[in-house]
């Protein structure tokens, strides 16, 4: 038996792959750090979502706390996330642009699936957040929104 061993690649090869693997490793960290850091701050502006690429700040005139409420997959089964359009969707994390089983689009920050709470805007798209406290999150909402 005879064996050959295959030609070295050339450095073309090796730099393609370095620039290709450092932007994907970039992003699964920055993805990482905002599964752990991500941040809802109500005031007087509205909502500001804190964490990975799709942090913004929703007006309050935007945010509908009249219709604001936990959100349960089993009771409204309708609420649950569907398809990703343009986020992260990795088990216990899914954040960006999603479609609902409703067919409605949604930004979403959630983890834990039992603290969701659901948030319809005049804007177009509702807001699906798992923050750490469901209940004074929805208070606060309601009374930005309510102004």
């Amino acid at each position: 038996m005879q064996s050959f061993a295959i030609a070295p690649a050339g450095l073309k090869a090796a730099w393609l792959i370095i620039l290709i693997l450092i932007p994907v490793i970039g992003l699964l960290c920055l993805t990482l750090i905002g599964s752990r850091t991500a941040r809802f701050e109500v005031s007087a502006e509205g909502l500001r979502l804190r964490g990975d690429f799709y942090g913004r700040l929703v007006p309050a005139d935007q945010l509908r706390g009249d219709l604001a409420r936990r959100a349960d997959f089993v009771a409204a089964p309708e609420l649950q996330p569907r398809w990703r359009t343009l986020g992260t969707g990795l088990p216990g994390y899914q954040a960006g642009w999603f479609r609902l089983r409703s067919g409605e689009k949604a930004l979403l920050y959630l983890t834990d699936r039992s603290r969701a709470v659901y948030i319809p805007t005049s804007a177009g798209y509702s807001i699906l957040l798992g923050p750490t406290d469901p209940d004074g999150f929805l208070s606060a909402v309601r009374s930005v929104a309510g102004r």
